[in-house]
């Protein structure tokens, strides 16, 4: 019976040993094969310039899917970041025309993510709305806002004074991608390295098991969607910057499906409780890649939409079958 036992563990030791290497590398392969796919299909697309213009692309999603990160964490669901990402940029545009104030205008593009996103978690951890409902009608409600601060039209500004965010570099790496990788490291500290990180993964875990064991889930659930709608109050102007206009009507739409897409294929799973932000970077990438790659290769953009919106299905596909076989496991 011993030898039996001993016989059945050597013999599944490897197959752990594959399952945990999986789970490590996550969509990582995935990346490097849709990069070796598009190399040999186009010969623009390992140029130099174009890798640059893929970082740059990635950068905002990026940081949106970080803040996404934080509340698909806690099986919840932030669908009103791209109308905050445009609100921000609005409110950054204006200010920054005003020439006493115009080095306040990042700031309030901050200051208006952060309180659409407050609002937000008061909404949901006080009154103790559904996330999708009460983000699903931000969504509508803040996209109104911004289309009234710039009175439905866009806001243009030639001079703007963070402009070098959105198109400078240092050492030859844009702002732009510096800024998301900050984003990320930060949020990985935050995540893996503190109190409040383990606070969040215990919420999405079992959440009236973390309330009886003295979190306070409310509170905790309020700073993750503030972080989701500060990070999109960056991602606003970030994006401002780099077009030097903001458009209350156009500017964001559809951000928040490829902030969850790059968040789900990240291996951040829809249950909450799994995830790392990490993994949201690879993913981010995936979506970025796959962007430039259609385009490169002459997909119509109506193709396109319907590749994502088949991405987005495939990774909550991907999601159930991970915890399925977790629970296999």
């Amino acid at each position: 019976m011993v030898r039996q036992t001993a016989t059945q563990n050597q013999s599944s030791s490897p197959v752990k040993h594959t399952r945990s290497l999986v789970r490590a590398l996550g969509m990582l392969p995935v990346l490097v094969v849709l990069c070796i796919a598009f190399s040999l299909l186009s010969d623009r697309f390992l140029a130099v310039n174009n890798l640059v213009i893929v970082m740059q692309q990635a950068s905002i999603n990026l940081v949106l899917a970080c803040g996404m990160t934080f509340v698909i964490l806690t099986a919840g669901i932030d669908l009103s970041i791209g109308s905050i990402l445009a609100a921000a940029a609005m409110a950054a545009l204006i200010v920054s025309l005003d020439p006493t104030f115009s080095m306040l205008a990042i700031p309030s593009a901050l200051l208006v993510g952060l309180g659409f996103g407050l609002v937000n978690g008061l909404l949901i951890s006080a009154i103790r709305l559904p996330p999708f409902i009460v983000t699903l009608g931000a969504l509508t409600a803040i996209r109104g806002v911004a289309r009234l601060m710039g009175k439905d039209t866009t806001v243009f500004n030639t001079d703007l004074p963070y402009a070098v965010i959105g198109n400078g570099s240092l050492l030859g790496v844009p702002w732009l991608v510096i800024i998301a990788l900050a984003v990320v490291v930060l949020s990985w500290v935050l995540l893996r390295r503190t109190v409040l990180g383990v606070h969040i993964y215990a919420i999405g875990g079992n959440p009236d098991a973390a309330r009886l064991t003295g979190i306070r889930v409310g509170r905790v659930l309020v700073f993750v969607y503030a972080v989701s709608g500060l990070l999109a109050g960056l991602g606003g102007a970030m994006a401002s910057a780099r077009l030097y206009a903001a458009n209350g009507l156009q500017l964001g739409q559809a951000y928040e499906l490829d902030a969850i897409a790059a968040v789900i294929l990240g291996g951040t799973s829809f249950v909450g409780g799994i995830g790392s932000v990490w993994g949201t970077l690879v993913g981010a990438l995936i979506i970025a890649v796959l962007t430039n790659g259609l385009i490169l290769t002459g997909v119509p953009d109506v193709w396109q939409y319907i590749v994502k919106g088949l991405i987005i299905i495939g990774a909550v596909a991907l999601d159930r079958f991970r915890l399925e076989s977790g629970v296999r496991t």
